[in-house]
């Protein structure tokens, strides 16, 4: 089970992996609602979606940002075009 203590302090601006996944975490052991968290860390709905679905699907290397501009790409190659 996921304490307050183990998410980041609502100051936080750098964002690295693990601060991602322990927000995302805390999202998901009900520690944090999704809105309390966009709120608290300033964040968009689909800037947490896309770390939840980045941890989901490729663990905390997934939410690096070198690994989530490579994923932004292939997504985009997955759109059927118009």
């Amino acid at each position: 089970m996921l304490a307050t203590e183990s998410v980041p302090p609502v100051t936080t601006t750098r964002w690295v992996a693990r601060r991602k996944a322990q927000v995302v975490g805390a999202v998901q052991a009900g520690l944090l609602t999704i809105d309390e968290a966009c709120q608290f860390y300033r964040l968009t709905l689909e800037e947490f979606l896309s770390w939840q679905r980045a941890l989901n699907l490729f663990g905390v290397s997934g939410l690096k940002a070198t690994n989530q501009r490579r994923a932004s790409r292939q997504d985009l190659a997955l759109w059927p075009s118009r």
